[in-house]
């Protein structure tokens, strides 16, 4: 398979898809501004052509900003593309599509990927897809879009995820994901005063979660919202440890980016060596895959902000290309497999 990239820092999409031919998907990136009228054009261009697209900065070499992006496969794979509606009530109202969709493209756990973009709830979303994924052992990887809308095959939607679930006719796929945060000494946390619905930690072992977390980091509490670049919580899942980043302070409670649930273990983590991390990543996938067609991933965007506040984007970037053909977008929250995860990366790469 063949993966294109293409961009445009105006917003000009007939610039960004240039030399595009012949794609059997393609994903797109836009602004709010910009991104209905992209749906449209987009449909226009490549007619009947399976697309998804979500509102957020995209990048290869460069990151674009506030422009638009195109990233398109081709060239050996089976593509189906669809949409799970009112995700914030019952997504799994609409399961049907995604079932008939795992049969018609008959993948498997070597040989298929599902991506998909999402307009928010995103935990029952992976929740419902996966439900389907685990039986054939397909890989899902993604990221909350922008503003609430996503498009599918030329449709934009609200309240809805929108996947692509792509098999490659001519060699494996794996995904990935890349944590650089490491457990801090042995805080451990029992949350509690939680509110699901606006994703609030009211309470640490009893005590209030904005104080806790002053005292251990020995911060003022207007340093709380930046101090997530260094210190998230992780939210244990198994052998796994899942990254919950801070958004705000909201009185003596903490709301965050991802739900926290009464009685989830929390505990405090601490940035590690995140260029030895990516180097570490880069070197495994170079091992599991000799020959690379194509490699997309999703970064956080908290990890977009600290890497570029340390000078480090751009390098980063560049010690990525090394895979070859290279490119992603930034998302407001990440997906791997069932879980909706904060501060990291997911990838998927292609034989």
């Amino acid at each position: 398979m063949r993966q294109f990239f293409g961009k445009s820092q105006h917003g000009n999409l007939a610039e960004a898809v240039r030399g595009l031919v012949n794609p059997q998907f393609i994903m797109l990136f836009s602004t709010g501004e910009q991104f209905e009228n992209h749906v449209s054009q987009l449909e226009k261009l490549y007619p009947g052509v399976p697309s998804i697209g979500c509102i957020g900065m995209c990048y290869d070499m460069s990151v674009v900003e506030k422009g638009v992006g195109v990233i398109a496969f081709s060239d050996g794979i089976k593509v189906a593309v669809n949409v799970l509606e009112e995700v914030s009530v019952m997504p799994v109202k609409y399961i049907d599509r995604l079932m008939q969709d795992t049969r018609e493209v008959e993948g498997s756990r070597e040989n298929t990927i599902c991506i998909d973009f999402c307009a928010g709830n995103d935990a029952c979303a992976l929740t419902t897809i996966y439900s389907v994924l685990k039986q054939r052992g397909i890989s899902l990887i993604g990221a909350t879009g922008d503003a609430n809308k996503v498009s599918a095959n030329g449709r934009i939607y609200q309240d809805a995820v929108a996947y692509g679930l792509i098999k490659n006719l001519h060699g494996r796929v794996k995904a990935y994901k890349e944590n650089i945060y490491q457990q801090m000494e042995d805080f451990r946390f029992i949350a509690s005063k939680t509110d699901k619905s606006k994703y609030l930690i009211g309470s640490l072992n009893g005590q209030p979660a904005r104080q806790v977390y002053q005292d251990i980091l020995h911060i003022s509490k207007d340093k709380i919202e930046t101090q997530t670049f260094k210190n998230p919580f992780g939210k244990l899942n198994g052998d796994d440890i899942c990254i919950v980043s801070i958004k705000e302070v909201v009185g003596d409670s903490l709301a965050c980016y991802r739900q926290v649930n009464d009685s989830d273990v929390l505990v405090l983590l601490q940035l590690g060596d995140y260029k030895a991390t990516v180097k570490n990543t880069i070197k495994q996938i170079q091992q599991d895959f000799p020959r690379i067609s194509a490699v997309f991933s999703v970064n956080c965007l908290f990890r977009y902000l600290l890497f570029t506040q340390n000078h480090y984007m751009q390098e980063y970037l560049k010690e990525m290309s090394a895979l070859g053909h290279h490119a992603g977008l930034v998302g407001y929250g990440e997906h791997y497999n069932n879980r909706f995860i904060n501060q990291s990366m997911s990838c998927v790469v292609f034989e």
